[in-house]
């Protein structure tokens, strides 16, 4: 393995969503910013979380990801209240499309009824005229699949949305929206230790399309939310030489990854918020990056 002084592979610092929002590839997703258990309810402390919203924007932050499943919406409300009127270089993500009336009780509602429902709310909650990145939660599978990307093709001719994004779903259906409406992001988990979903990244870079991973910290594909920190091997040596963290590592790596993923990393506290941005910083080596191919 290389030292430190080996040539460095440069990182974009940026994307153009949709080709004309440019946007920092680390962002920040919200959803932790919901009452406990399951995301439901407001944050317990309101006043905190705005300040952590605040800090991120300070920090360099302007891509930041919500749901109206996160509360349900009392997240989009947090955000508003901790940051609009919102500066002009920030964009707000949201989704759209889940039914969630308690904790343990999630379903999809892909309807166009349900739909603009939804995006009418979201916008209320966020108190905008329009969302820069509203993204289908996930498909319901009682609902055509094209009927969901429709109305928020609709939606989009109507003005309420800037750019429209897809969330779990295949590359059959990625490819399906794509002849409906033109697709701007898509958000599945994505990890260094989960790449199940590598097809629909190559494909996105291929074409332009943001990929927005979440679970991006998780340890293990059969482990969801087992931190990073316990990793060892490759991850650990190389956070050890930048003396840095293993989360870190693996957010730095992703953004080696492909110059098309956007990081959307959540965190309660702002030391671990900081963390987190600091990623966007570290330049992995050649040698760095082709040893973290094989973590397993």
């Amino acid at each position: 393995m290389s030292n430190m002084t080996s040539q460095q592979p440069s990182v974009p610092p940026t994307f153009e969503l949709g080709g004309d929002v440019i946007i920092n590839r680390l962002g920040y997703g919200a959803m932790r910013l919901t009452g406990q258990p399951g995301n439901f309810g407001p944050y317990a402390d309101w006043e905190g979380g705005q300040n952590l919203l605040r800090r991120a924007v300070e920090l360099g932050v302007n891509f930041i990801d919500t749901a109206e499943a996160y509360g349900p919406g009392f997240n989009e409300e947090l955000i508003a209240s901790a940051l609009h009127p919102y500066p002009s270089h920030l964009a707000i993500a949201t989704k759209g499309g889940i039914d969630k009336p308690a904790p343990d009780n999630i379903r999809a509602n892909g309807s166009p009824e349900n739909l603009r429902r939804g995006c009418e709310a979201s916008l209320q909650r966020l108190k905008v005229d329009r969302i820069d990145l509203y993204q289908l939660h996930r498909p319901d599978p009682n609902v055509p699949f094209a009927e969901s990307v429709g109305a928020l093709a609709e939606l989009q001719r109507e003005g309420k949305i800037r750019h429209i994004g897809l969330s779990n779903v295949t590359l059959n259906q990625l490819e399906e929206a794509r002849k409906i409406v033109a697709i701007a992001s898509v958000q599945n988990r994505f990890s260094i230790r989960d790449r199940t979903h590598v097809d629909i990244l190559n494909y996105c870079t291929q074409n332009a399309i943001a990929f927005i991973p979440y679970g991006s910290l998780d340890a293990h594909p059969l482990k969801r939310g087992a931190p990073l920190a316990d990793a060892g091997g490759n991850l650990r040596e190389i956070g050890d030489r930048h003396n840095v963290k293993t989360n870190q590592i693996a957010l730095a790596w992703l953004l080696h990854y492909a110059p098309n993923i956007i990081l959307i990393p959540g965190t309660t506290t702002i030391s671990h918020l900081e963390e987190n941005i600091a990623a966007a910083s570290i330049q992995l080596t050649p040698d760095e990056i082709a040893s973290l191919e094989v973590v397993s």
